[in-house]
């Protein structure tokens, strides 16, 4: 027969199993955290479980799941970080137990309601960061001890990081969709004129501020916008789709590039510090004979025109937008565009790759472009250089002055 310590330590053993259980790891999202809160409910000998994700903004704990307590979840039921039991386990950081609750002990009514007798709450961490509260009850007075606690916070492992994939998951996709509603879903027609985009996210680093524009101006000109804005995720598709709103207005308040990205940097330094953005912004003539542009370091587009050699524009790149001020003034280059000539844009998601210097990138776009459609070229340009997964968002616009 075994000795009463050899039996606790198996049961302690079959106990983290069913936490640890690597048959887990086939489940995602609310799926897992259900069958968690199930298992926190067993091994811990408790009849009600509780998952609260932290609101930083709200700087408030949202009961988003619950067993035993499913009406905080109808509810909605909110707690002020700080206040009451689960306010105070996230807080502090630490565990918290309760060995007798009473309503001036909790906020949420719901645990009164439920004839929860006795509590044990501990936060949920992310990259060293509070991110919820898990917590289990009991209908019947108790002390938690030290290896509850224990297995509890290992519950709390597990729900948190199902939790924080969750949240990114959403962001990811909230920032994909921001970002295609912003990119045009269809390019004009301009006479004289062929357009042509590609859009392709990031797979490491996720959805980004890369974006393109392509909108008609005063007098029958027609402009045209590609840019990056640094970072990734939902905020920088936000600044983004600031930015873009933005530039369209300047443009019709100015014809000069170099004035329109002026007034933009202006609106990064004041309402969007700590953006760093890159544009290269253009305005093509009425007579389709021209293009005025200016690059806030941005890399130049590629002009290919019939008889001669592709080769990246000839023009000053000015700083960055987002950049400490600068008295320097920014410039507008004028580039002849002849019929069949071919004007490439594109971010640098394009032509960066982590294992060679960019102007390799460079150098092997020009190689691919040569005078012909736009459809074409963007076909061929992504086939030949966008293969492999990328790393970073690339955008592309190219334009085909049809003659």
């Amino acid at each position: 027969m075994p000795a009463p310590r050899d039996v606790d330590v198996e049961q302690r053993l079959r106990r983290l199993q069913t936490l640890a259980d690597t048959g887990l790891s086939r489940l995602r999202g609310a799926e897992l955290t259900d069958v968690l809160l199930d298992r926190a409910r067993t091994v811990l000998d408790a009849e009600t479980a509780a998952v609260l994700v932290l609101d930083r903004h709200a700087r408030q704990l949202a009961v988003v799941a619950a067993k035993g307590l499913e009406d905080e979840v109808r509810r909605r039921i909110r707690i002020p970080v700080g206040a009451g039991f689960a306010g105070r386990v996230a807080s502090t950081g630490e565990p918290v137990m309760i060995a007798e609750v009473t309503a001036a002990e909790v906020v949420s009514p719901v645990l009164i309601e439920a004839g929860v007798r006795s509590l044990l709450g501990v936060p949920m961490f992310a990259g060293g960061e509070v991110v919820g509260v898990l917590h289990v009850g009991t209908r019947t007075p108790r002390r938690f001890t030290a290896e509850d606690v224990e297995l509890l916070a290992l519950c709390a492992d597990r729900i948190g990081a199902a939790t924080v994939a969750g949240t990114r998951g959403l962001d990811h996709q909230a920032a994909l969709a921001l970002q295609r509603s912003l990119l045009p879903t269809r390019l004009p027609d301009v006479p004289g004129l062929e357009l042509a985009a590609r859009y392709v996210p990031g797979h490491d680093a996720g959805v980004g501020g890369d974006w393109y524009d392509v909108f008609p101006l005063p007098g029958d000109r027609l402009g045209l916008v590609i840019g990056d804005v640094s970072g990734h995720g939902l905020a920088a598709a936000v600044v983004m789709g600031r930015l873009r709103s933005a530039l369209r207005a300047y443009a019709l308040i100015s014809a000069d590039p170099a004035t329109v990205l002026t007034h933009l940097d202006h609106k990064v330094h004041h309402f969007e510090a700590g953006s760093l953005t890159t544009v290269a912004y253009a305005v093509i003539s009425a007579d389709r004979t021209r293009v005025d542009l200016s690059l806030a370091g941005h890399l130049p587009p590629v002009l290919a025109v019939p008889g001669c050699s592709a080769a990246p524009v000839t023009t000053p790149v000015d700083a960055p937008l987002g950049l400490r001020p600068s008295h320097r003034a920014r410039r507008t280059t004028m580039i002849p565009l002849p019929p069949g000539a071919l004007l490439v844009c594109y971010t640098d998601g394009l032509v960066e790759r982590r294992t060679e210097i960019i102007d390799e990138g460079i150098a092997r776009l020009t190689a691919a472009v040569h005078p012909g459609s736009a459809e074409e070229t963007c076909a061929k340009t992504m086939t030949l250089l966008g293969l492999e997964q990328p790393a970073d968002d690339i955008a592309l616009l190219v334009v085909h002055r049809t003659g």
